[in-house]
């Protein structure tokens, strides 16, 4: 299962989310000061707090954003208020709904860069997604060497400059996506075999029960979104 563009479509005001569906939001980080009110009223007063940790206001506005929007998001599936969601945090502090909210089997993931966001959700399945904006880096052919397996690696050094930053992140948005569904971090990078090329689709030979998806978010983005099992149907919104 793999596609590099999908079409972002607004929301349906009828939400529903199928057993087999899959739902990845895109969501922009940078609102207008009202809406930011109107979000940070929604938040948890330990979201708040971790709010104002940020030293640039920025960095603290996109996060009010991103919660908040996040909340919204999830109250239009469970159909409560926003400010009525509680969270738990795993391990390495991921959000999940807490256990009040175990019947409705949501479960999702959520990733950021600069002013972009993508929230995956679906019904019981284990899910990762992860956004990168393609910049240059410096080292990029030694964290390759570091994280990448051999066969990806000579695939990396066979492209041209350009080439080789939008295959970078591609690489590593499909790994990261992936080590996020499974909870394991980026200590597995080098251990999850990503196929690609820079005109195919990317596909994860790591394991058959997980279908894999690449994403073009927005200009200069690339994102992908990881699930557990192959019969599944993903549906693109922009919130």
């Amino acid at each position: 299962m793999t596609a590099l563009n999908h079409l972002w479509l607004p929301a349906p005001t009828d939400l529903t989310l199928l057993p087999n569906d899959v739902h990845v939001w895109q969501i922009d980080l940078d609102q207008p000061e009202q809406q930011l009110q109107y979000l940070a009223a929604t938040l948890s007063s330990d979201e708040i707090a971790r709010a104002e940790r940020f030293y640039f206001q920025k960095h603290r506005q996109r996060f009010i954003a991103g919660r908040g929007i996040l909340r919204t998001i999830l109250g239009r599936y469970l159909s409560i208020e926003p400010q009525k969601i509680r969270f738990d945090y795993q391990l390495r502090g991921k959000p999940v709904l807490a256990d009040t909210f175990a019947d409705s089997g949501l479960v999702f993931n959520l990733s950021h860069s600069q002013n972009l966001g993508l929230f995956g959700v679906n019904c019981t399945r284990q899910i990762g997604v992860d956004l990168e904006y393609i910049r240059p880096v410096s080292d990029l052919e030694s964290l390759a060497k570091r994280f990448f397996l051999a066969r990806e690696y000579a695939v990396l050094r066979s492209l041209s400059p350009n080439q080789q930053q939008e295959v970078f992140f591609r690489y590593w948005t499909c790994k990261e996506a992936y080590l996020k569904a499974t909870g394991d971090g980026l200590v597995g990078l080098e251990h999850i075999e990503v196929l690609l090329t820079p005109t195919e689709p990317a596909t994860l030979q790591t394991s058959e029960d997980w279908g894999l998806v690449e994403l073009v978010p927005a200009k200069d983005y690339v994102a992908a979104v990881a699930v557990a099992g192959l019969d599944w149907h993903l549906k693109c919104w922009q919130y």
